[in-house]
């Protein structure tokens, strides 16, 4: 996978704290009809999970985990040019977006503070990633939010979940809700930073939605 430039990333991170990136890329994209949503292409772009995966590593995170579910070798071969990408494959995916995220968190192990966005989020980019990295907190959770057609912030993704936290995400994540509930239960902890100037966090769920991958595009240009 190529990015915009050659150069190594920055690592914007906080001093002394690993910060990993995780994918949730295991959806087998039944509503879209047209199989993964990792697979997904713009125009004649690269994937969607590149594109992704690229707006993490270039935003800073240090190295990028993706899980995996149906057609996994495909999604880890479109990954194969890049050197920080770890796939996990998660055989339990049809259960729901939860064991995803426990896969994925498994995979990274205690230590880091892990960002997590799901793979179908065509808006993300390296500046709403680095935009999070500086406002996080330690000790706190801080996601990316995106006002809606009436004005109001909306929590989205990414999500960056503090060391202290990933293992709380984990117990917590069922089926499609994943860290939801934990959310909820501790918004105190939960900075929301007003990306809308970035990113409509807008995500790809059917065919009607797949304009957004053109716009996403757009946006950047």
């Amino acid at each position: 996978m190529s990015g915009e430039s050659g150069s190594t990333p920055p690592n914007r991170s906080i001093p002394g704290r690993p910060l990993r990136g995780l994918v949730l890329a295991a959806g087998a994209g039944r509503r879209l009809g047209r199989g993964p949503k990792a697979l997904l292409r713009r125009d004649d772009g690269p994937t969607l999970v590149e594109s992704v995966v690229l707006a993490l590593l270039e935003g800073g995170c240090q190295d990028v985990t993706v899980v995996t579910g149906p057609r996994g070798e495909e999604v880890a071969s479109a990954l194969a040019g890049c050197d920080r990408v770890a796939i996990a494959f998660n055989p339990d995916w049809s259960s729901g977006m939860g064991s995803s995220l426990r896969r994925g968190l498994q995979a990274i192990g205690p230590g880091p503070d892990v960002m997590v966005t799901p793979v179908d989020r065509p808006g993300i980019c390296a500046a709403e990633v680095a935009r999070l990295i500086a406002a996080h907190r330690p000790g706190a959770i801080t996601a990316a939010a995106h006002r809606d057609s009436e004005g109001r912030l909306r929590r989205g993704h990414p999500v960056l979940f503090d060391a202290s936290w990933t293992s709380h995400a984990a117990a917590a994540a069922h089926g499609d809700v994943g860290a939801r509930d934990l959310l909820e239960a501790h918004r105190s902890l939960v900075d929301l930073i007003d990306c809308s100037d970035l990113d409509d966090g807008a995500d790809v769920d059917v065919p009607a939605d797949l304009h957004r991958l053109r716009a996403a595009v757009r946006r950047r240009r």
